[in-house]
């Protein structure tokens, strides 16, 4: 390999956001140019064009995870669902409950919510996860009382690339009468997800992160489950998300559910052949290196790094020609040592030496290899 089979820059940064795939490109464009109707206005075919496009790519969403079409809601993407989801689940059952559980290793937007509740009064358990990053069922069910309306638990870490066991949180809930939603920006379309089979009552989803277009998600919400709105106006989205929808946004993340349903396996066979060829690369040169999180039960395009002795800040800014990051893109800015890292037991040093990497369905083995000899020549610079 010589470095002209690459492009460059290489983009590993796929847990941050993802390339649109060029079908979801393509199917957008018409709605972005001649079928621009408003898929509200019901009174003429510009707006029935454009209501057949929302409808269809409601239905594609709710084949790809199990659901009906009619439990779609579809949102600016998962931080809005996730806010809908826990305040509005959490305000439709008070006063009779006033609990929820969560993780502290969750997405900023769910910890953000939690804290939002608990000054508002509701009273909030935050479970600890072990070294590999995953809670302790019986730890969850100890924290469950009779006044506990929803468990939010993510169902793969953003960091950290870890698969919580939702089908035993989902059956615990069920047993237990409460309410289960997972953030699965990170899960959907990556690895199967059923809602049905693992008992989930409401889930998060992105459009950014399954190679559709940033602005647009949806919320998964089970048929007569209680919940209020955040927004009002109009009444669209049943009532729950009033605003005018894009057509072209959700055609995009449509699409995106539509490809992701057909090519799962191979993209998932393609990241877990490129991750274990960039780690065996990395572990034969250095010594120096920790992997975070399980082994295991994970999604292998998310792979999170301890390098000791170096700055991570530094590595990353020395691979100009590399796109890696030192942690979540939405806390990232705030210069915060890595509170995922801080949970599975990792020092602030260490986390000061850790990466993440993301390797995803337009990642090449050119790239794989190119990345590896830099990150491996610039560690051993900086020791």
């Amino acid at each position: 390999m010589t470095e002209k089979t690459v492009k460059f820059p290489i983009y590993l940064d796929y847990q941050a956001t993802t390339p649109i795939d060029e079908r979801v490109l393509l199917a957008m464009m018409p709605y972005l140019t001649t079928n621009f109707g408003n898929p509200h206005s019901v009174e003429h075919s510009f707006g029935w064009q454009a209501e057949a496009a929302v409808e269809i790519a409601r239905k594609n969403i709710a084949t790809l995870i199990g659901a009906s079409h009619g439990e779609i809601i579809f949102t600016s993407g998962a931080t809005e669902s996730n806010n809908l989801a826990i305040k509005g689940i959490v305000y439709a059952a008070y006063p009779k409950k006033n609990h929820i559980i969560t993780v502290k290793s969750e997405h900023e937007c769910v910890l953000a919510s939690a804290r939002s509740l608990e000054n508002g009064g509701f009273d909030v358990t935050y479970l600890d996860v072990d070294e590999d990053g995953l809670i302790d069922m019986g730890a969850l069910e100890a924290a469950i009382t009779d006044k506990t309306s929803l468990v939010s638990v993510m169902a793969v870490n953003n960091e950290i690339g870890v698969i919580q066991n939702l089908k035993a949180i989902g059956d615990l809930c069920r047993d237990k009468g409460v309410i289960f939603h997972t953030d699965a920006a990170q899960a959907v379309g990556k690895i199967p997800l059923d809602v049905e089979e693992l008992n989930i009552d409401v889930m998060s989803i992105s459009g950014h992160k399954i190679y559709g277009p940033k602005g647009i998600g949806a919320l998964y919400l089970r048929k007569n489950t209680p919940i209020l709105s955040l927004i009002d106006g109009g009444g669209q989205e049943n009532g729950l998300r009033s605003g005018t929808l894009s057509p072209a946004l959700c055609a995009g993340i449509g699409k995106a559910c539509a490809i992701a349903g057909e090519e799962m396996a191979k993209d998932y066979q393609h990241v877990t052949e490129l991750s274990i060829r960039l780690l065996s690369k990395i572990s034969a040169a250095l010594n120096n290196v920790h992997f975070n999180g399980c082994r295991e039960n994970r999604y292998p395009g998310n792979i999170n790094l301890t390098f000791y002795g170096i700055k991570s800040d530094i590595l990353v800014a020395d691979l100009r020609d590399i796109a890696i990051s030192t942690g979540s893109a939405c806390s990232s800015a705030k210069h915060k040592p890595s509170y995922v890292l801080e949970a599975i037991g990792l020092n602030k040093q260490e986390i000061d030496a850790s990466v993440r990497i993301g390797i995803g369905r337009m990642t090449t083995i050119e790239e794989i290899d190119h990345a590896a000899d830099h990150i491996i020549k610039r560690v051993q610079y900086l020791l």
